[in-house]
């Protein structure tokens, strides 16, 4: 990820839509394509937590928690 600042890795349960799950594993296995036998070498937890890592990063969620009108339901 291209952001200097120093990040913590945070295990935590995020809620996203089947189709989010979905488009993931199936864009996952586009990027990386088949292995010799026809078989897909993906660890998708891991790519899952790549992606919601970059989203976050990318879109400012620090100033999202930040912003305490955010804490309000």
């Amino acid at each position: 990820m291209p952001n200097k600042k120093e990040t913590l890795i945070v295990r935590a349960n995020v809620e996203m839509t089947a189709a989010s799950l979905q488009a993931i594993v199936e864009n996952a296995k586009k990027v990386s394509g088949p292995d010799k036998k026809g078989g897909y070498r993906i660890d998708t937890a891991d790519k899952v937590s790549e992606m919601v890592s970059r989203f976050l990063l990318e879109n400012d969620f620090e100033s999202f928690v930040k912003n305490i009108d955010n804490y309000k339901q």
